[in-house]
């Protein structure tokens, strides 16, 4: 019995992509395609090192030129895996998890290597959530994100979590950096466009069950659950690094996302006006010291 192997990647879901000794990409599937957003014919023949996905890790490092887990395992001949966010064709980032392999011609001679990856942002919790907000007018019409008539109420069942089974929450603020200028010289549909890829990005980057949503205009709230002081820190600097990788093309501009953060825990006494004018303030603090940082509070 014969196997077509080439139509059986061909229809795996995952995203697979072969390159040769160079790691020149030589084969790109329609599961790298879906995930992607680009089609074979823009990266076949192009090299790893020319950054088209652009890989990056949790601290916004790039990946491609260096700290390759591709490149490592054809110097070292071990596999690897990872967890890294790659650059999709419309500026946003997706989270995936990477395996890599070398590959080997039947005289075990070097030929290049392998990469699979599999989507991880869970389409399937998020798609539930959107129907469920969709039925209730709860959506921002331009990101698809939770309005503030759903934030309110989210924050508000956080409060109650958190003073009956001493679960403790956070609050991120963000706002994005210089968008006014952005509108005023591109135009506001670069404006709209800035604004949905931050969106994106900010919800495939925070876990499943914390929530990002549009406070308005250029804002953004989101609702960290169960952690302490070092894990939100840690959860906001991955956010401002990931927004930092994001980016807009307008003809042959290449407008980079910046944002000015706010981050708090919920304290005893709070409530819903005291936590987010706290998360606020702090968000303008970042604003103050020069953009595009974070301020604790």
């Amino acid at each position: 019995m014969q196997v077509d192997f080439k139509a059986l990647l061909a229809n795996i879901r995952d995203g697979i992509y072969f390159t040769d000794f160079y790691r020149r990409i030589i084969y790109w599937n329609a599961g790298a395609e879906r995930i992607t957003g680009f089609g074979a014919e823009e990266v076949i023949g192009s090299l790893c090192a020319d950054n088209i996905l652009i890989h990056v890790d949790e601290q916004g490092r790039s990946l491609c030129k260096s700290h390759c887990p591709l490149a490592a395992s054809m110097n070292d001949a071990v596999p690897r895996e990872a967890e890294v966010y790659l650059h999709h064709k419309l500026g946003h980032r997706i989270p995936v998890h990477v395996r890599v392999a070398p590959l080997y011609d039947n005289k075990g001679q070097l030929i290049g290597g392998a990469e699979f990856f599999t989507d991880i942002y869970n389409q399937a919790i998020m798609a539930e959530r959107l129907r469920e907000l969709e039925c209730l007018a709860l959506l921002d019409a331009l990101t698809g994100l939770p309005n503030r008539h759903h934030l309110l109420p989210e924050l508000t069942s956080r409060f109650h979590e958190k003073s009956r089974f001493n679960l403790d929450f956070g609050l991120i603020f963000v706002d994005i950096d210089r968008f006014k200028e952005t509108n005023d010289v591109y135009g506001h549909d670069v404006g709209d466009l800035m604004l949905k890829t931050a969106a994106n990005t900010l919800k495939a980057t925070v876990r499943p069950f914390d929530l990002v949503g549009r406070w308005g205009g250029d804002e953004f709230l989101c609702i960290v659950r169960n952690v302490d002081t070092l894990l939100i820190e840690t959860t906001a600097q991955r956010l401002l690094a990931v927004l930092n990788a994001s980016t807009v093309h307008v003809n042959e501009s290449c407008i980079q996302i910046g944002a000015s953060l706010g981050v708090t825990m919920a304290r005893a006494g709070d409530t819903n006006e005291t936590l987010i004018k706290r998360a606020d303030a702090l968000m303008y603090a970042s604003k103050q010291k020069g953009r595009n940082q974070i301020t604790y509070g």
